[in-house]
C-alpha cells in the first residue's frame, strides 16, 4: 500500500522498510512556476537551478536526505545499470552525470539514488539483508529489455543479494487506461517475456494498451522477488498531481523517485 505525505507531497510504499528512506514525488509542494509548477526535480526542463535546488532541499528535508547526497541516473531508455557510491554524490545536480544509466544501485549509506519519470515507470529496490538499494527507470523499452531484472542481477553479483529478500516498490506511471501504442511495443515486450505477458497487454482494434507496472512486476517475480507494491496512480489521468509527457509533451516538470540507506551509528 502507498501512503501520501504532504508539504511537499510525496508517496511512500509500506513494502520498503527498515533502514531505507524513500519517496516518489508528485508535482506539489515546490517553488517552480509556470508549466513547471511546482515541485520540478528535473535540471533540463528550463527551470532556474536555484528553484530545483530548493525543491530537492524541501523534499529531502521531509524524506531524510540532502541535495548534496543525490546521485542521478542518465536516462536513455536502455537496460544499463551502474554501481555508485559516496564519491558520486552530487552527480547530476552539481556536476555532470557519467555514462548512460537507467538504473543505479549501491550498498553505501547516505547515497540518495534518484531516477526520473513523467509517465515512465520508477522502481525502487531494497535488500534489507545485504543492505543495498536501487533506483530504476523503466520506459516501455526498458521494460521490454527487463532493466529491473538486470539491476537485481547486478546486485546479486556485487553484493550477494537474494531476490527473495528484496522489497520492491513500483511508483506512479502511465496506466493501461491511457498508454496507447502501436504493435511495435507489444511485439518487443512479448519477444522478451513470452506468452505470460499477453494478459497484461490489452488490444482494441489496431491499438494496444500495455500495463507497464504489471509487466515490471512480472520481471521482478521471475527473478524471485516476492514483496512487490504497485501504485494505483496513472500519471496521465491525474495532471493535477503528476506530470505526463503524453499529455503535455515537453511543457512540464519532472518527478523523481529517491531511495537511500540511512546511516547507522557504526557508520557515522
Amino acid at each position: 500500500m502507498f501512503t501520501t505525505h504532504l508539504n511537499p507531497e510525496y508517496l511512500t510504499s509500506d513494502v520498503i522498510t527498515g533502514d531505507a528512506a524513500h519517496c516518489f514525488s508528485t508535482r506539489r509542494g515546490g517553488v517552480s512556476a509556470g508549466c513547471l509548477e511546482s515541485l520540478n526535480l528535473g535540471i533540463h526542463r528550463g527551470d532556474d537551478w536555484n528553484n530545483v535546488y530548493e525543491n530537492y532541499r524541501r523534499l529531502g528535508q521531509a524524506v531524510g536526505f540532502t541535495p548534496e547526497q543525490t546521485v542521478f541516473t542518465r536516462q536513455t531508455h536502455t537496460d544499463r545499470v551502474a554501481r555508485v557510491g559516496r564519491p558520486d554524490c552530487g552527480c547530476g545536480l552539481f556536476r555532470a552525470v557519467g555514462p548512460e544509466r537507467d538504473g543505479i544501485y549501491t550498498n553505501e549509506p547516505g547515497v540518495a539514488l534518484v531516477c526520473f519519470s513523467a509517465d515512465c515507470t520508477p522502481i525502487l529496490l531494497h535488500d534489507p539483508v545485504r543492505r543495498a538499494v536501487a533506483a530504476v527507470h523503466a520506459g516501455w523499452r526498458g521494460t521490454a529489455l527487463g532493466i529491473a531484472a538486470r539491476c537485481l542481477e547486478a546486485m546479486a553479483r556485487d553484493f550477494g543479494t537474494d531476490p527473495a529478500d528484496v522489497e520492491a516498490a513500483i511508483g506512479p506511471c502511465i496506466g493501461p487506461c491511457c498508454f496507447e501504442t502501436d504493435a511495435d511495443v507489444p511485439r518487443a515486450i512479448l519477444a522478451s517475456l513470452g506468452p505470460e505477458a499477453e494478459p497484461l497487454i490489452r488490444r482494441e482494434g489496431e491499438k494496444y494498451y500495455p500495463d507497464l507496472k504489471a509487466l515490471n512486476a512480472l520481471w521482478l517475480r521471475r527473478t524471485g522477488v516476492r514483496r512487490i507494491d504497485c501504485s494505483c496512480d496513472c500519471t496521465r489521468c491525474r495532471p493535477d498531481r503528476f506530470w505526463s509527457h503524453r499529455l503535455t509533451g515537453t511543457a512540464r516538470g519532472t518527478m523523481a523517485a529517491v531511495i537511500l540507506l540511512r546511516e547507522k551509528e557504526a557508520d557515522a
